[in-house]
């Protein structure tokens, strides 16, 4: 099966075409991150607008990559939630569109079962069951996989998600945006062992997250560092360092939590953060200490992309999943939710 993926839940618009035969065909993707970067974070107005001029032009690409005519799949997913409703309604009127003119089926697919299902794209992609850890700039959570929409929630941030506190505390550092990238590449010049923040619910039972705490703890740093004056740039390096520890700890023990409450030996991260090259070393040194592996996808799948929406897609067209033709689309919607591919319309 051959299906055409569309990703515009954010800021980024994300068109693949993967095949369940031969893998990945084509893929494009355009990022807006110029163009927010003078509002400091996502205007959503301007996100959807940018989709509509993107959007087509990305298909024609994609098709042109796969040296296929323009129509030439039998499916189209696309991410129909969670995300900004205006920029979800531009991929899903598109695809509808698109589907309903090529006369073959669409499928709104779950934003983050996307993200969880991006490793699958790679060489050596993990074997079911497994534990995954969801980490991006809106989730931080850990779900128990055993099958494609058998997901069981163990644990999510009570309050911000570990990349917005990267963003956060980017912010009050200047980085300018994104900020959680230059936070990461700062905290490579910084020295450990000046700055000690705290690692948010780790003596707690349990696998739930916080990081707001983790966040004040920076701010409170970061005024007292500018109230004498020695916020210069090793200053703001060591703080981007502890602060990149504490988050990766946290991170780290969580999971070594969850494998060993579940009695599972592989772990997949995903999201944006999982693209953090020193949170993939810890989890590789501390996995390894107990017999477990790790496994993610390329960078480039690990920020907004339409290759995990396509793959994504395929799995439950492939299983018999329907939906209406209607558009619809969910701002919010639990990973929870989800059914097992064919049991439920979307």
């Amino acid at each position: 099966m051959r299906v055409l993926g569309i990703e515009t839940s954010c800021d980024e618009t994300g068109v693949a075409l993967y095949d369940s035969e031969h893998g990945l065909l084509g893929d494009a993707l355009y990022s807006q991150v110029a163009m927010h970067a003078e509002y400091g974070g996502v205007v959503p107005e301007l996100a959807s607008r940018d989709h509509v001029r993107k959007l087509l032009p990305l298909i024609r690409e994609v098709f042109k990559q796969a040296d296929l005519a323009l129509g030439q799949v039998d499916g189209v997913a696309y991410t129909s939630g969670p995300g900004l409703i205006g920029a979800l309604l531009v991929g899903a009127s598109t695809a509808r569109a698109l589907a309903y003119a090529w006369q073959v089926p669409a499928l709104g697919v779950h934003h983050m079962e996307g993200h969880l299902l991006a490793p699958m794209l790679e060489e050596n992609p993990p074997q079911f069951p497994f534990v995954a850890l969801l980490v991006s700039g809106g989730h931080t959570q850990l779900v128990q996989v055993m099958g494609i929409g058998q997901y069981r929630l163990l644990g999510e941030s009570l309050d911000d998600a570990a990349g917005e506190a990267f963003d956060k505390a980017a912010k009050m550092l200047d980085l300018g945006y994104p900020g959680g990238p230059r936070l990461a590449a700062l905290a490579e010049k910084g020295r450990p062992g000046r700055f000690q923040f705290p690692r948010p619910m780790i003596n707690r039972p349990g696998l739930e997250f916080s990081f707001s705490g983790l966040k004040t703890a920076v701010l409170n740093t970061v005024t007292e560092l500018q109230q004498t004056s020695a916020l210069d740039e090793q200053a703001k390096a060591d703080v981007c360092y502890a602060f990149q520890e504490a988050v990766v700890e946290t991170l780290v023990i969580k999971c070594k939590r969850a494998l060993q409450e579940s009695r599972l030996k592989r772990l997949i991260i995903a999201g944006g953060v999982s693209a953090n090259q020193h949170l993939r070393q810890r989890l590789q040194q501390e996995l390894a200490q107990i017999n477990a592996q790790v496994f993610y996808a390329r960078p480039r799948f690990c920020t907004d992309n339409g290759a995990m929406i396509a793959y994504a897609g395929c799995q439950r067209l492939l299983a018999g999943e329907q939906a209406e033709l209607s558009v619809q689309v969910r701002p919010r919607w639990p990973l929870h939710e989800l059914q097992v591919p064919g049991h439920q319309s979307a």
